[in-house]
């Protein structure tokens, strides 16, 4: 489970997955209280000059859609392993890829 592997770890988090979780279409009260809920115990990264750079580097040479050009310029500005359920993340050799298998 994901929360015994992140236990007693700071969890940075991008401001992009945090708009993507608390936007998902669908999602029902009860599951936004405990997104938020998570989200309230991590640290979200905001966008800064330096994500904005890497972000249009990825973006440019691995045609990513934007979100996730984003999310991992994020991970490689922290120099952090992302962490993600999305396996599209996998072809970022810049990145540090940790696949998340439910």
């Amino acid at each position: 489970m994901l929360a015994e592997t992140l236990n007693n770890c700071d969890v940075y988090v991008s401001f992009i997955t945090e708009l993507e979780l608390l936007g998902y279409r669908g999602i029902t009260h009860e599951e936004h209280n405990k997104v938020k809920d998570f989200l309230n115990d991590c640290i979200i990264i905001d966008l800064n000059e330096s994500i904005k750079l890497l972000t249009i580097e990825l973006k440019q040479s691995l045609r990513l859609k934007l979100p996730d050009a984003i999310i991992a310029a994020t991970a490689k500005y922290l120099n952090m392993p992302l962490v993600s359920a999305d396996s599209d993340f996998s072809k970022i050799d810049q990145i540090q890829f940790i696949e998340y298998q439910f």
